[in-house]
């Protein structure tokens, strides 16, 4: 029985779903959206939340390292933390937006787009 399992194991072994989630994450913050299948882009918009959560916090430095320690690459946790976390600063969750979109060639998986909501430019 799965009573009180929040996540999904996507038929991966733990290390392997972990790391194929912090690279979608890292290219949803990198592009501003991604295409996957729909049940790993559920996984993702959990985890994308969590990231611009805690790039959204007063302190950069401490913002900087929440977001590496799921980012894989440090240029992109300068965006989300400079760039990306500040047009939400207003909004309390639900930074993510998944469509579906087809169905994929070869295996017919449902696929989904994720993309970031377009929140609002703060003018300094």
């Amino acid at each position: 029985m799965r009573h009180r399992v929040k996540k999904k194991k996507l038929g991966r072994p733990t290390e392997h779903r972990l790391l194929m989630l912090r690279n979608l994450v890292t290219d949803l913050m990198e592009h501003g959206k991604v295409v996957t299948t729909v049940a790993r882009a559920k996984e993702l918009r959990r985890l994308a939340d969590k990231v611009i959560t805690k790039g959204k916090q007063e302190d950069k430095v401490k913002a900087i390292r929440e977001v590496l320690r799921i980012v894989t690459k440090k240029e992109v946790a300068y965006k989300v933390v400079n760039e990306i976390a500040p047009k939400y600063k207003d909004r309390n969750g639900g930074y993510t937006r998944l469509l579906h979109y087809d169905f994929r060639k070869g295996d017919a998986a449902p696929t989904a787009i994720v993309m970031l909501v377009e929140g609002k430019e703060t003018e300094e």
